[in-house]
């Protein structure tokens, strides 16, 4: 592995994507990416009793259906990287429990699943481990009850407010597979004083600027070098500040960029106000659309950039400001 600079590093030996899937709720499925999710749930509740219990299973069915894919059992899975939003991150930790599978617990916030990626390769790359898996889940309902307003309270929704996808993204990553993981930068905590938790892109949109440069300077490479330039769920808001602060430096995303939260939700039908968020956004977008038009031939090179809110129930309620951190991978195809 080849460290280019503090945080950015590029690996040698090229880990690969074996396998990958994206399962959603039915929000997400009348979206425009509604048909290239491997499963999706009509019902929020997934025949669970509650919201919680519906998301650990988004978790379980993601995973099998990543190494059904792959016809790998979870005996060949070396170590599994997972996370999501809730607290102590109880929808991997009772979702992957029954596998059987050495586990290490993840919380980047939205940011989780680029994480994950990058762990995954970092431990294959260093042959820790021939087979990781990397997973993270979101539910619209269990994170309203943790960090919002209950449902049934029927508060009004910023303009600003993002919609937590439903759904769920895992990808198996070891050697010889038709996607590579060429290199990774992890973010830097940056927190411009953004208190407002209806307002994330906000929050989040200056970590993605800084990541986003940091990377294009330390492998002296632009924008137009790439097919997409992904990022996880800015939201409108968001990605509009994003491209405000990189014009800033000089650094022009022109038509590279997207985000998996303007993507997943049709905003002129779909009342998500700025967009889709939750770690199952750029989950379930990457590890579904994404890597199916990268397999296709119909993307070569792109990069995936994950953005997280680093707050808590507890930080909001005694006035702190909301950190953000993006973390970065680039994808071959």
């Amino acid at each position: 592995m080849q460290r280019l600079q503090r945080g950015t590093f590029r690996f040698d030996s090229v880990p690969t994507i074996l396998s990958f899937a994206g399962v959603a709720g039915k929000k997400e499925s009348e979206g425009p990416l509604g048909g290239f999710f491997d499963k999706v749930h009509e019902d929020p509740m997934m025949e669970q009793t509650s919201w919680e219990k519906a998301e650990s299973s988004l978790q379980q069915e993601v995973v099998s259906i990543a190494l059904d894919k792959a016809k790998i059992p979870p005996s060949e899975v070396d170590v599994m990287f997972s996370g999501d939003l809730l607290n102590q991150c109880i929808a991997s930790t009772f979702g992957l429990r029954s596998l059987g599978i050495p586990h290490i617990g993840l919380y980047g916030a939205c940011s989780t699943m680029i994480e994950a990626l990058i762990n995954a390769a970092v431990f294959v790359e260093s042959g820790a481990a021939n087979v990781c898996a990397a997973v993270t889940s979101s539910h619209f309902c269990s994170s309203e009850r943790q960090f919002r307003t209950p449902l049934g309270y029927g508060g009004q929704r910023s303009p600003a407010a993002q919609w937590t996808v439903t759904g769920a993204g895992a990808a198996i990553v070891g050697h010889c597979g038709p996607i590579s993981i060429n290199s990774a930068c992890v973010g830097i905590i940056d927190d411009l004083g953004i208190k407002d938790p209806c307002n994330m892109g906000a929050a989040m949109a200056p970590a993605a600027a800084d990541t986003i440069k940091r990377y294009l300077t330390d492998t002296c490479t632009a924008p137009t070098d790439y097919d997409l330039i992904l990022t996880g769920d800015l939201g409108y808001v968001g990605s509009d500040l994003l491209r405000q602060l990189l014009e800033r430096d000089g650094i022009d995303l022109a038509d590279r960029h997207n985000d998996c939260g303007m993507m997943i939700f049709d905003r002129e039908v779909q009342d998500v106000h700025a967009g889709g968020s939750g770690c199952g956004c750029i989950g379930s977008v990457l590890c579904s659309h994404i890597m199916q038009r990268m397999q296709n031939g119909e993307l070569h090179r792109v990069l995936a950039i994950a953005t997280g809110a680093l707050m808590s129930t507890t930080s909001s309620w005694q006035g702190e400001t909301i950190p953000g951190v993006a973390h970065l991978a680039e994808f071959n195809a």
